[in-house]
C-alpha cells in the first residue's frame, strides 16, 4: 500500500494496479485515490469504469490503445470482473504491451496467483493485496478517526469498541460514525455509549451464545439464537458458524495446554489479539473430549438436514438445548 501513496505523491503511475483481497474498506480507499490522482475531477473523456463479469476484453483494449484527450493519462477502472479467476490469455498478453498513456485498475475480490494475468500485472504494474488488518493498526487508525472529532477513549473501552465491531474495516467505520453521533458534544467516550449504540456482529452473537452455552445458562443461549433468526441469519449459516467456534476454542485450549502465550495464541489461530483473552477463558470451561464432540454432532446434524432427517431450525435448536442443559 505505501507503494502507491509513493505513486501517488510522485505523480508516476505504474501501468497496471491490481487491489484484491477481503478487505472492503481499504480496496475502495486506495481505489478512489488511484482515480483522483490520475483523472483531475469532471474529466469523463479519459476515465471508463466497467463492473461485473462479462465484459468484452476487445472492447477494454480498443480504450486503452485510445490517446487520452488533452492529459497525461487514460484510466480504464475493472471491478470484480473475474478476470483473475479464469484463464484470461488475451488480457495477460496485452497487460505485457499496454501503452504509457494508459492505466488499468482492477479490483477483485478473489485472485488466482497462479494465473497467468496475475503474474502479467505483477510484473508489470503492482499488485496488492488487502487484508484484515492487525490489532495495533486499527486501533491507531480508530483513534485517528476519533482525533480528528476531538474524542477520547480508554484502552480497555478501545477493546470493547473492537470487540462489538470485529475487524472488518467497513463494519468498525460505520459503527464509528454512529458512535461519534451519539456522543456529539462530549469528548470522552464510554463503555456506556458503545454498549448503547455499536450493533453485536453476528460472530460476536455467536461467541456469546457459545458462552452462556458454556455456562448452561440455556435460556440466555436459546434467546440469542432465537435473535440470530429474527436478524434473518439462516439456521446452517449459525451451524456452520458455532462449529467455527467449537474449532477455535479446541485450537485455544490444546495450545493453552501447551504453554503457548496469549500472543502467540492469537497468532496461531489468526484471532484478533483484543478477543483471544475471552477465547481462552472460554476454553476453559469446556473439556477437550466436550469440545470434540460437539464438533462431531455440528457434522452429524449438518448432514441429517442435508438429507431431509431434520428441520434445519430444530436441528441447532436441540444441539443448543443439549450443550447448555
Amino acid at each position: 500500500m505505501q507503494n502507491i501513496m509513493t505513486d501517488i505523491k510522485n505523480n508516476t503511475f505504474r501501468r497496471v494496479y491490481l487491489l484484491y483481497g477481503e478487505e472492503a474498506y481499504l480496496k475502495r480507499s486506495y481505489k478512489n485515490r488511484l482515480v483522483q490522482a490520475i483523472i483531475p475531477e469532471g474529466d469523463t473523456m479519459n476515465f471508463n469504469a466497467y463492473e461485473g463479469k462479462g465484459i468484452n476484453v476487445k472492447e477494454i483494449i480498443d480504450i486503452a490503445e485510445t490517446m487520452p484527450f488533452f492529459a497525461d493519462n487514460r484510466l480504464i477502472l475493472l471491478e470484480n470482473t473475474g478476470f483473475f479467476k479464469s484463464a484470461n490469455e488475451e488480457m495477460a498478453e496485452y497487460v505485457k504491451e499496454i501503452p504509457e498513456s494508459t492505466v488499468l485498475l482492477f479490483v477483485e475480490e478473489e485472485v488466482d496467483k497462479r494465473g497467468k494475468l496475475f503474474k502479467a500485472v505483477r510484473d508489470k504494474g503492482y499488485a496488492c493485496e488487502m487484508t484484515r488488518q492487525p490489532d495495533a493498526k486499527l486501533i491507531t487508525w480508530v483513534l485517528g478517526l476519533m482525533k480528528k472529532d476531538g474524542k477520547r477513549i480508554t484502552e480497555s473501552d478501545m477493546k470493547l469498541f473492537l470487540s462489538r465491531t470485529g475487524n472488518d474495516m467497513e463494519n468498525i467505520y460505520q459503527e464509528w460514525l454512529k458512535l461519534s453521533a451519539y456522543t456529539l458534544g462530549r469528548d470522552v467516550i464510554t463503555a456506556e455509549d458503545i454498549e448503547a449504540v455499536c450493533s453485536v456482529q453476528t460472530t460476536g452473537k455467536i461467541f456469546e451464545m457459545i458462552h452462556a452455552i458454556s455456562e448452561h445458562r440455556q435460556k440466555q443461549a436459546l434467546e440469542y439464537y432465537y435473535d440470530l433468526l429474527t436478524l434473518k441469519e439462516p439456521p446452517m449459516r449459525i451451524l456452520f458458524l458455532m462449529a467455527r467456534e467449537f474449532n477455535l476454542l479446541m485450537q485455544v485450549k490444546q495450545l493453552s495446554g501447551e504453554g503457548k502465550p496469549a500472543a502467540d495464541i492469537a497468532k496461531l489461530t489468526k484471532l484478533p489479539g483484543f478477543l483471544t483473552g475471552k477465547y481462552i477463558a472460554q476454553a476453559k470451561k469446556f473439556s477437550e473430549e466436550e469440545l470434540r464432540m460437539a464438533l462431531t454432532e455440528c457434522v452429524e446434524t449438518e448432514e441429517a438436514v442435508k438429507t431431509g432427517r431434520m428441520d434445519d431450525r430444530l436441528g441447532v435448536e436441540l444441539l443448543i438445548i443439549k450443550y447448555s442443559a
